[in-house]
């Protein structure tokens, strides 16, 4: 479920999470069909069987909409995160780095919407967000220092920041290349971030 701070009003009721749920996967399936530009509410509402009110109660527009479902993706993207680094030792970095990049490729390659929204509206689309990528950012450091009993502060933050924006950039290429992400961009991607990182976390 997305932050309540992406919603006009939250769901209070299981019925009404069920529909916001079928509302963001309807989002997220139209995204790859017809894109941000031709998105709309009204179709939103008719892919997932509801009405258009039920859309405008939790969401103001298809903005709105579309954070939500990055949101969301964000969630879900720490929650495999997650799972995949708590059976590594403390001490593998590198294992965990290697996580959250496949993790995200894997979103990339088969999550609907994904490939437009990822965790957060760019509007234009492909133009950078600054507070997408502190989104991205803080989410990982948390992550990372809980896994790797290291206590967060403004370095560290800045060392993931550039760690996610360099990834960023990488495997946008590595996906403008091949549709399913070219192999040897994201070994390079992944010798990138070894190497970078390395400096603090060896």
């Amino acid at each position: 479920m997305p932050p309540t701070n992406s919603l006009r009003r939250p769901p209070v009721q299981q019925r009404s999470a069920d529909r916001l749920a079928r509302i963001l996967d309807a989002c997220a399936q139209l995204l790859d069909e017809v894109g941000y530009e031709r998105l709309s509410t009204r179709a939103v509402a008719a892919r997932a069987g509801v009405p258009i009110g039920s859309v405008y109660r939790f969401f103001t527009d298809k903005r709105a909409l579309a954070d939500a479902l990055a949101l969301r993706n964000l969630d879900r993207y720490a929650e495999r995160i997650s799972g995949r680094i708590s059976a590594l030792p403390g001490e593998d970095w590198r294992g965990a780095i290697d996580a959250v990049l496949d993790e995200y490729i894997a979103m990339k390659r088969t999550a609907p919407g994904f490939a437009l929204v990822d965790f957060g509206v760019q509007v234009p689309v492909g133009e950078p967000g600054a507070d997408i990528d502190h989104r991205v950012t803080d989410r990982l450091t948390d992550l990372l220092c809980a896994h790797l009993g290291r206590t967060p502060d403004a370095a560290l933050r800045r060392t993931v920041l550039v760690a996610v924006e360099a990834a960023d950039a990488l495997l946008q290429l590595a996906f403008r290349v091949r549709p399913s992400g070219d192999p040897d961009l994201i070994g390079e991607t992944r010798a990138v971030l070894h190497a970078y990182l390395a400096k603090t976390f060896d």
